[in-house]
């Protein structure tokens, strides 16, 4: 903002913190000057200290303002959900097991896991206790309906998010790619090194201790690439890997657009990995 302007004040409602929140976010100087002083001299401010005072609560409005925004973005949308997904079917899980145990006392036949959860949600209780178990199935069974639901949200959400790395890791392991990350952004920033341990922080700081050996992989173990490929080749499969998805969230977070030549390169590296593989089963 120029001189003639009077500071980022100038058109800023002292009393409306939205307008000096505003001002602060898009307001800018091309040198320096006294502010406090040109505040007094525009109206803005009584003296030095209200100007402070003004300043410092125009900053923290503009501060949630940002963050707000930063957490209405697609990408912290994605985090969320599939963070909220993994809880739901952890949860669904632990209760499906607690149930197992208490609902095997109660009725015959009783099966382990959420399955058998919905055979006993089914069930017309008899008891206060079967009352309790059979309400305890049917909140295993909605969560792990709301799983479900989420999932389907992520698969859809993901490509969307991020159209190279999904495709390239599928939408969920993207996802999650992004939520270890804390956000596109943030993956986008990190070396293919990082991207390949993502989901194995335990065992690389156990590492660090000295206390464990190198982790080769974290959560794209599940990817076919990396857990179809057999374990003495693993470490270069999840290498492979781990540089493409980095090249894929960089192309999405810097250009939006998809780009498949990023999966034929990695197409050819895998099979440069598994023909080193047959290899040397030949040679054994």
């Amino acid at each position: 903002m120029s001189e003639d302007t009077g500071g980022w004040f100038a058109d800023a409602d002292p009393e409306d913190s939205g307008s000096a929140a505003a001002a602060v976010r898009d307001g800018c100087a091309e040198t320096p000057d006294d502010w406090p002083e040109r505040a007094v001299e525009a109206g803005f401010a009584e003296d030095a200290d209200d100007y402070y005072e003004r300043l410092r609560a125009a900053t923290i409005a503009a501060t949630r303002a940002a963050v707000r925004e930063a957490e209405r973005a697609d990408d912290r949308q994605l985090v969320h959900a599939v963070r909220a997904m993994d809880d739901c079917e952890r949860t669904a899980n632990e209760l499906a097991e607690r149930l197992h145990e208490w609902a095997g006392s109660l009725f015959e036949g009783v099966e382990a896991g959420v399955d058998g959860a919905r055979a006993v949600a089914d069930r017309e209780p008899s008891g206060p206790a079967e009352a309790r178990a059979v309400s305890l199935a049917e909140r295993a069974v909605a969560l792990d309906e709301e799983a479900a639901d989420l999932r389907a949200y992520v698969e859809r959400a993901a490509p969307e998010v991020a159209p190279n790395l999904a495709h390239l890791a599928g939408p969920v392991l993207a996802a999650r790619l992004i939520a270890l990350a804390g956000g596109l952004e943030s993956l986008a920033k990190k070396p293919a090194g990082t991207v390949q341990v993502l989901g194995a922080e335990d065992a690389l700081f156990a590492h660090l201790r000295g206390h464990a050996p190198s982790p080769k992989h974290g959560v794209i173990y599940v990817h076919e690439y990396v857990r179809g490929t057999r374990p003495e080749d693993r470490g270069s499969a999840a290498r492979a890997l781990a540089g493409k998805l980095a090249i894929a969230a960089r192309g999405d977070y810097y250009r939006g657009e998809f780009n498949p030549e990023i999966e034929r390169q990695l197409e050819e590296r895998m099979a440069t990995i598994h023909a080193r593989a047959e290899e040397g089963e030949r040679g054994e």
